[in-house]
């Protein structure tokens, strides 16, 4: 009989496995037209400024260089595409980062249409992962792109990042606060991520996670 204990130890595997392959940036595009064409699976990264997207990336495919990362909050305009080896049936995405207050208000107009119009007219997006300071919780700003994503019918999941710079009482209080919060959102899944790019911690789950959804979206 299998269990869930093997199923999970079964897709960590599948996970490392697929991610300790090489990927790759191929496009990046600031605007919908400048798109790559559809073909793969797609997961998007979302997540306010400085939250950590392009670590995340980095410490995902175990390339420190792969996604540019910057002190500077609001660098990434564009939606950055990653392709691992040949044949492989994942895109990451990294979106544009939100919430960055000095950016110019008609920049961030621009980069919010960016990300609508992304999130309601691609087909091969199976889910978006919502990136989310474990340090802070849930901003305004965030709950802003959660109703956006329950609007667009995309599947979500949030995944909180530098979860080793706080306690792990704290860490737990806030893993459960935000399951909590998720509640009222029809489109997230309902379990929530604990990540540390540092450590390593949660990106074995991370990557299995991915590799259900593939599981599931090929059956």
């Amino acid at each position: 009989m299998t269990t869930s204990h093997d199923t999970d130890e079964r897709l960590i595997e599948k996970g490392r496995k697929l991610f300790a392959q090489s990927w790759r940036f191929t496009h990046a595009s600031p605007s919908i037209e400048s798109l790559p064409p559809m073909g793969s699976l797609e997961v998007a990264f979302a997540g306010r400024s400085n939250v950590g997207k392009s670590s995340l990336i980095n410490a995902l495919t175990g390339q420190n260089a792969l996604a540019r990362t910057s002190h500077t909050p609001g660098r990434t305009q564009e939606l950055i595409f990653f392709e691992g080896p040949e044949h492989a049936p994942l895109r990451l995405v990294d979106m544009p980062g939100y919430g960055y207050a000095a950016a110019a208000k008609t920049k961030v107009a621009s980069w919010t249409e960016l990300i609508h119009k992304f999130l309601l007219g691609r087909a091969s997006l199976a889910r978006v992962y919502v990136l989310i300071d474990a340090r802070h919780g849930l901003k305004e700003v965030d709950q802003e792109i959660l109703k956006t994503l329950d609007r667009s019918a995309v599947s979500y999941q949030l995944v909180l990042t530098k979860a080793d710079q706080i306690k792990p009482a704290e860490l737990a209080s806030r893993i459960a606060e935000t399951e909590a919060a998720l509640a009222k959102h029809p489109a997230a899944f309902p379990q929530v991520l604990a990540t540390s790019s540092r450590s390593g911690t949660g990106m074995p789950e991370l990557r299995a996670a991915m590799v259900r959804l593939l599981e599931e979206r090929s059956t």
